[in-house]
């Protein structure tokens, strides 16, 4: 198998993508056959509606789920424009936009072609960019004082920001390295050493000081982020792994075509292959094209092809999982998430973006849908201010190749202010 696509064959190959005119995304459904849901967890999903469809209903129509213990409250489709306002779209000549990282007060967006563009938060302006003679970036991570890069290569290249007098970046590895791939190829370990197929995704665990890369090949990686060594290769699922992503105590939880997610956890009496696989999560026979964690790592978000975000609810005290529902709005694929606090956002190839908000009861409601986009919308960030419980900034990055920031006001908490502040006034008088 080839270690590297052309570009053609990299932007066709997860998500059915024509260069036409008018870009048409295929509905795909897996074909394996998986168990169906127990009693308690049975949910009966709406049949997908078009676009246009979609556009003429309201969100008010009640949607028959069935036994789920929590399904989501939703607006109306029209949404108070004042929810949100676009503060900036930037339009630059690197093609399509494929990702998105933030950390330390900046914005880093990789594209189809080689450059990493250097945004600094709160205005938003370009600050710098990095650049490597590689071809498009199809992955980002910012961790502490490093960025990480995966290449339409199979490669991963790591920058640190320095703070002399102005902050600077400074490429400092590339991963596999070429003299560790060559002595591993002579001792005829190559294929532990760098994948196979495109990587899809990056995730990183800082307390163990690991780094997962997954890929097309459907495979994942770790690299030992010290001295940038594979130390761990999973034969995680049968079909390619959309999207990877790892909660603060170091649980690992992968995506894939198969229409599943899998748990692994790490094991470090295990030897050299110290990741197991600790449950299997079936995502209602639709392929898994991208994950998000809740900042405290209580909800698990798995965005399919269908136009559904999945999640999963981890118990408390036994910490399994427990599938919670799904929040229905998109009709394509779901083909980016994002959560930070309460508020998850969800992009999608119908172009649009919707931001969720989960509320203290767990039931989650559809605040606005960010509509200007004319393709479809391949990463967001999601970032919040101080006051994070009035709104949040949103950061979406399209196959159009346009970048916008949007400022989303979170209308429900006005209303449980003005609520308060009645109930008070009330109790005053009295």
């Amino acid at each position: 198998m080839a270690s590297t696509l052309d570009h053609e064959d990299l932007l066709n190959v997860s998500f059915a993508m024509r260069e036409t005119n008018n870009i048409t995304f295929l509905r795909s459904f897996s074909t394996k056959l998986e168990p169906s849901f127990s009693e308690n967890d049975a949910v009966t999903l709406p049949p997908r509606l078009s676009a246009t469809t979609a556009a003429s209903l309201s969100l008010h129509h009640h949607l028959n789920y069935h036994s789920q213990p929590s399904t989501p409250r939703l607006s109306k489709l029209d949404v108070d424009s004042a929810a949100y306002r676009c503060v900036s779209s930037v339009l630059k000549k690197d093609g399509q936009i494929l990702c998105v990282a933030a950390g330390n007060g900046f914005v880093y967006t990789g594209s189809q072609g080689n450059i990493i563009r250097v945004w600094k938060l709160p205005e938003f302006t370009e600050y710098g960019q990095l650049k490597t003679k590689a071809g498009m970036v199809v992955a980002l991570q910012v961790s502490s004082d490093k960025v990480y890069a995966a290449y339409a290569d199979c490669k991963i290249r790591i920058w640190r920001r320095t703070w002399e007098g102005v902050v600077k970046h400074v490429r400092v590895a590339t991963v596999p390295t070429t003299g560790s791939y060559v002595r591993s190829y002579i001792a005829g370990r190559d294929k532990t050493m760098k994948h196979l197929g495109p990587i899809t995704s990056l995730a990183i665990n800082t307390s163990d000081d690991i780094l997962y890369s997954s890929s097309l090949d459907k495979t994942v990686k770790i690299w030992r982020i010290s001295d940038f060594k594979c130390i761990e290769t999973i034969q995680a699922h049968l079909e390619p792994i959309n999207a990877i992503s790892v909660s603060d105590d170091g649980v690992l939880y992968t995506a894939s075509d198969d229409a599943t997610i899998k748990v692994w956890r790490r094991n470090f009496c295990s030897g050299s292959r110290p990741h197991s696989l600790t449950v299997t999560l079936p995502a209602k026979y639709s392929p898994v094209k991208t994950l998000a964690l809740s900042s405290d790592g209580g909800v698990l978000y798995g965005g399919c092809s269908d136009g559904y975000v999945h999640y999963w609810l981890k118990g408390w005290f036994s910490g399994q999982l427990q599938y919670g529902g799904a929040l229905a709005g998109h009709t394509h694929a779901v083909m980016c998430l994002s959560s930070v606090g309460n508020y998850v956002v969800s992009g999608s190839a119908d172009v649009t973006c919707r931001v969720w908000i989960k509320e203290a009861d767990g039931v989650h409601s559809c605040i606005a849908v960010l509509q200007g986009h004319r393709g479809p919308i391949r990463c967001v960030g999601v970032f919040c201010g101080e006051n994070a419980e009035e709104g949040c900034t949103v950061c979406t990055g399209s196959l159009d190749g346009v970048i916008k920031v949007w400022r989303v006001r979170n209308s429900t908490s006005q209303v449980l202010q003005d609520s308060s502040r009645n109930a008070r006034e009330y109790f005053e008088l009295t």
